[in-house]
């Protein structure tokens, strides 16, 4: 560990925070309906696509027509990219000549851009056409993410709201969010890329010749404009199998620096947002805090395990000062442990290592992070509700301590808000620890796995839990894609977005029929270091709790395994 290496976690880190104020002060504008820069150039367009879908934006909707609306999008959005996927061997734009995806592995495919997921059972350069790319999996990183950030927008208003019955439109939240946000700042970043050296192309590949005088046969792909969608927002799915570990995805270490700071800055920005519209900018600063010290933790301690000594390198006599395997050389530990930690807090998924590769406890807390819920920052939309979510756990529990009717933002949170709350937060553990349970012990499942013992239970670990966190990111070590894993993960990616997303949902419509209350002397503030201590302590705990006994059996008892190897050299 150098103290660059410390540098380079903090300035990046910085940079990402940094730039979520101005870009949460301009969402918050958005999400309001209010005038931005934008709108001599798309307000006539807005307007069109409201004509022509029927979409009336001056009339709101319930919990239940919004929740509705969500649905009926994402499950159209699936039928769409399902079917371009399995016929992509006819469609346009296939100059590889691809045949068609698999049921199985279209199905998983289709759930997960759907659900903002992006897990990829397959080799992207030899499976997908330049069409299934473009039209399918790249429009479904600007829709899946737009959804996400449309319910984030929809909880603001609960807690704006005094006494209300709607909570927006779901289809003028889409639309306006795709237009006004994730379309302009991702071309800004495409063009970006391509001038930093990332391809944008429709030729399907190049040939070379080598030094030796070999004829080798390059992959292109349209990379620039899918890598910018990638990462800004939060999907994580590369054009490349290995994702932005391939020098055409991520070719230096200022795309390096611009990808880490991209994944993060639009789920911080949501937190801005949401503080400006319920006039909570301190309560809004406390969260956003909060994600700001996981992520540094994180990286921190991702950072002390990668540099120090690999039991393979220590059995072998050769310098084992820094665990290399599996990184880019470009980038080495410092930049791999701040992408690491930003890629799992933030449901991102795209790597720029090999995860499968890390020292045990540096997969363990790549994983915790996932299973700590995604919100930290968490995917663009979901990160805010779900660290919403616990903060309305934290003031519960507070005011089980003092014997008070808990309030949050001017809002009071009775027994309904806790009972939808524990719905959403439940379904994690459930689907996790559920179906690891089964995989472990299922010889079907089990053909599937590289690694037997300690690590073999962290491929599966890692697995359900990606997948049901919306990450995307792997171990691996694992081959998914036979009919067991494809159409398991697919359910687990289901459950994670809609069987939370609809108690979320549930819950701000609760919050928004209430009354909004003027704060007291007797309210718990929630801007301070104390409510700031209660939130992490709510999270950690909920985590430990639910997921350390299967940690223990998987990466904790792998690292005293690689303890053990250490010292018998």
């Amino acid at each position: 560990m150098e103290l660059q290496g410390w540098a380079e976690i903090v300035l990046t880190l910085a940079v990402t925070v940094g730039l979520a104020w101005p870009l949460g002060i301009y969402l918050a504008r958005v999400w309001q309906g209010e005038r931005t820069w934008l709108d001599p150039v798309l307000k006539p367009v807005e307007r069109v696509l409201y004509s022509a879908c029927g979409v009336k934006p001056e009339k709101g909707q319930g919990w239940l027509a919004y929740a509705f609306s969500m649905l009926a999008f994402s499950i159209a959005s699936f039928a769409v990219l399902y079917l371009i996927l399995r016929f992509q061997n006819v469609l346009p734009l296939n100059p590889q000549a691809f045949a068609g995806l698999s049921p199985d592995l279209a199905f998983n495919t289709a759930i997960s851009f759907v659900t903002n997921t992006n897990w990829q059972s397959y080799v992207p350069e030899t499976t997908v056409s330049t069409f299934s790319q473009m039209a399918g999996l790249t429009s479904h990183n600007f829709l899946s993410a737009a959804a996400g950030i449309a319910m984030a927008a929809a909880v603001a208003r609960a807690f704006a709201a005094n006494r209300a019955e709607t909570l927006g439109d779901f289809w003028v939240d889409l639309t306006r969010i795709s237009l006004y946000v994730l379309l302009p700042f991702s071309l800004v970043i495409a063009l970006a890329y391509v001038a930093l050296g990332e391809p944008q192309t429709l030729l399907a590949h190049v040939t070379a010749h080598t030094v030796e005088g070999a004829q080798q046969t390059i992959a292109l792909f349209p990379t620039a404009s899918q890598e910018a969608i990638k990462q800004f927002g939060t999907n994580g799915g590369g054009v490349f199998n290995a994702n932005s570990a391939h020098p055409f995805e991520n070719p230096n270490p200022i795309t390096n620096l611009i990808e880490i700071v991209s994944m993060n800055v639009l789920s911080y920005a949501c937190v801005v947002a949401f503080g400006r519209i319920v006039l909570a900018r301190r309560e809004a600063r406390a969260l956003v805090a909060v994600m700001a010290l996981f992520i540094l933790g994180a990286s921190s301690a991702i950072y002390a395990t990668e540099t120090q000594r690999a039991p393979a390198l220590v059995a072998a006599h050769a310098d084992a000062s820094v665990n290399m395997e599996g990184k880019e050389v470009r980038f080495g530990a410092p930049s791999t442990a701040a992408w690491a930690a930003a890629t799992t807090g933030a449901s991102d998924g795209g790597v720029n290592a090999m995860h499968d590769s890390f020292m045990p406890l540096g997969g363990g807390v790549a994983m915790f992070m996932i299973q700590l819920g995604e919100m930290l920052p968490g995917g663009v939309g979901s990160g805010l509700y779900g660290m919403v979510v616990m903060a309305l756990i934290a003031v519960f529990v507070a005011g089980l301590m003092v014997g008070r009717t808990p309030e949050y933002l001017g809002k009071k949170i009775e027994a309904r808000e806790i009972k939808y709350a524990m719905l959403a937060v439940l379904i994690l553990p459930l689907a996790i620890l559920g179906f690891t349970a089964v995989a472990a012990v299922l010889p079907l499942a089990l053909k599937g796995l590289a690694n037997p013992g300690a690590h073999g239970l962290s491929e599966i670990l890692y697995a359900y839990s990606s997948a049901t966190g919306n990450n995307g990111s792997a171990f691996a070590g694992l081959s998914a894609n036979t009919p067991w894993w494809n159409a398991t993960l697919g359910v687990a990616m289901l459950l994670g977005r809609f069987a939370y997303a609809i108690p979320v949902l549930a819950l701000a419509g609760s919050l928004a029929a209430k009354p909004k209350l003027a704060a007291t002397t007797g309210t718990f503030p929630t801007d301070g270091p104390l409510f700031i201590g209660l939130l992490i302590g709510v999270i950690l705990i909920m985590g430990g709790l639910q997921f350390f006994p299967a940690l223990a059996l998987g990466p904790i008892v792998e690292h005293f395994q690689a303890l053990q190897a250490i010292a018998a050299h």
